[in-house]
């Protein structure tokens, strides 16, 4: 089983009211869809779904998964992230596009989140076995190690 994924036509996608169904831009989509690959290559596909927008209000389980991730990268340091409500749902914002959904969430958690704290600890601002608290901070994320 492959699972591809494309923003092909995403421009009629993003033009759909809250709660249109995708199967009224399909014909458009599937007409860009054709426009883009050979005949060869679609007929190998077994099938091509086009998925509902994502909004602002699904963000946070995503957000979660890539909080996990980082977490996970930290355990052999036994360095723990507590993130606040308000952190999580700042980098759900920010981390978000109308168009793209949460494809820019993992860019946003390693600019945001990732990269300040490779400094810290590069810094020696956080040693092992110790926890980060992150919370939003007026626009911006804080951080204090205990």
């Amino acid at each position: 089983l492959i699972i591809l994924t494309s923003n092909l036509g995403s421009q009629y996608l993003s033009n759909l009211e809250e709660g249109q169904d995708v199967e009224s831009v399909e014909p458009q989509v599937m007409d860009v869809v054709k426009a883009h690959f050979r005949p060869e290559f679609l007929n190998r596909l077994d099938e091509i779904v086009l998925f509902h927008r994502l909004g602002q209000e699904h963000m946070g389980p995503i957000v979660e998964i890539q909080i996990e991730r980082v977490q996970k990268l930290l355990k052999d340091r036994k360095i723990v992230l507590e993130l606040t409500d308000a952190a999580k749902r700042w980098l759900g914002r920010v981390g978000y596009d109308p168009v793209y959904g949460a494809r820019p969430l993992k860019r946003a958690v390693q600019r945001y989140l990732q990269d300040p704290l490779a400094e810290k600890l590069l810094a020696g601002e956080v040693p092992d076995g110790s926890t980060v608290k992150i919370d939003d901070g007026d626009g911006a994320l804080t951080f204090a190690v205990t």
